[in-house]
């Protein structure tokens, strides 16, 4: 067997070395010239524990943990008026979790955890046809090859969707806020404390946020900028543009705010997207199937774990079953229940992350005060803890060493 895998990020790095592991041949195709650099701070958690000890890579995940063991809410002159430890509601329950690490530390050890995958960069697929003997994929570049299965792990607006699901309904939906960050530095000693602060409604638009995560012990730090607001029109491939519409959106703020907008604008690493969410009755056509946020994204600090447990769960039923089709309908079967408790928003929505008034802000920071003490707390974080766990992985014979090649 032979499967194209559209993105090399976390959810098609990981597939193409359980591929590898189960005897199948593994092409990924990436748009990128490289792999790509850069990213926020992300989460391994529940299920997804399993399945990174089983591949053989949690110490090297381990070993790059950003130090981060808390969130600690702080008001306009940057004194702490809550917290909540990364232990209050177990290793995998609460907003940061005990295992994080950055994007690009992660998918350079999934890159390396692959040897035996062939990789197409700097392409995409232009089309697919799926026949009786195979999906055939036409590239920007490389010539047209028929392969056994095409897996689009190329995230929230797929490609792989948009070319194998024509006609079905539109699956994305608008979250409505716009999140942006970028690394800069602070003089602030953060102590390893991730650090809120909230701002209301002003300048156009609706609760405001920004995030600091530290990254070490050297100032060095991602800042995330959010914000609601409907959407503003922006061009997504200008990063000049979106700079100009973060800088207006917090003109005139002030604890760490001005200095870090001053670095935003020299910063070549530079993320900015919509918050949106993947609603699909179904994954998989033909041939084709989607994995991590090509099919389920909108998860609150569940994408990265789902797309690593789904890349399993998806390359065992491959081997497994006799033949690709009957394979996605085992693994949409095995993960659905799993991804949509996953899914669900915790009480009172997202809107407790950025109020649009000081009272409500004022209000939210007296709930995280009290809430790590009352009985029952994790029902007060959706149940992460449980929701991370809700799946019961199968033991699927595999055929190779993790890490070596033929």
């Amino acid at each position: 067997m032979n499967v194209l895998i559209s993105g090399a990020g976390i959810g098609g790095l990981a597939l193409a070395h359980w591929l590898g592991r189960h005897d199948i041949d593994a092409t990924v195709v990436e748009r990128a010239p490289a792999l790509r650099p850069g990213g926020q701070a992300i989460d391994i958690r529940g299920a997804a524990r399993t399945v990174v000890e089983r591949m053989g890579i949690l110490d090297a995940i381990r070993a790059k943990h950003t130090g981060t063991h808390g969130i600690m809410y702080v008001d306009r002159r940057g004194a702490p008026v809550a917290r909540m430890s990364g232990e209050d509601f177990g290793d995998s329950g609460g907003v940061v979790a005990e295992i994080e690490i950055l994007r690009d530390d992660l998918v350079r050890i999934l890159h390396d955890a692959a040897p035996t995958a062939e990789y197409l960069f700097d392409d995409h697929i232009t089309a697919l046809h799926d026949g009786a003997d195979g999906i055939t994929a036409t590239f920007h570049r490389a010539p047209p090859r028929t392969f056994d299965a095409v897996v689009g792990a190329d995230g929230l607006r797929s490609g792989v969707r948009a070319l194998a699901f024509r006609g079905a309904r539109q699956p994305v939906r608008d979250l409505g806020m716009y999140v942006s960050y970028f690394p800069a530095h602070t003089s602030l000693d953060l102590a390893g404390w991730e650090v809120m602060y909230n701002l209301p409604a002003g300048n156009g638009v609706g609760g405001r946020v920004l995030l600091l995560y530290p990254v070490g012990n050297d100032g060095e730090v991602r800042a995330m900028f959010s914000w609601w607001a409907p959407a503003l029109g922006h061009d997504r491939r200008d990063a000049a543009e979106q700079k100009a519409l973060l800088a207006q959106v917090f003109a005139d703020e002030g604890w760490e705010i001005p200095h870090l907008l001053d670095q935003m604008w020299r910063a070549d690493d530079f993320y900015f997207s919509r918050s949106a969410a993947t609603q699909l009755d179904h994954w998989s056509h033909g041939r084709a199937t989607l994995l991590g946020d090509a099919a389920f994204a909108g998860s609150l600090g569940m994408g990265t774990s789902m797309a690593v447990v789904g890349a399993y769960v998806l390359a065992g039923e491959l081997a497994a079953a006799p033949d690709p089709i009957s394979a996605f309908r085992a693994y949409e079967s095995g993960m659905r229940d799993y991804v949509t408790r996953n899914l669900k928003r915790p009480p009172g929505g997202d809107r407790g992350f950025a109020p649009a008034s000081r009272a409500g802000i004022w209000m939210r920071n007296q709930v995280i005060r009290t809430m790590t003490k009352l009985p029952g707390k994790g029902a007060l974080t959706g149940n992460l803890q449980a929701a991370a766990n809700a799946i019961t992985l199968n033991d699927y014979p595999v055929a190779r060493d993790p890490m070596k090649t033929p």
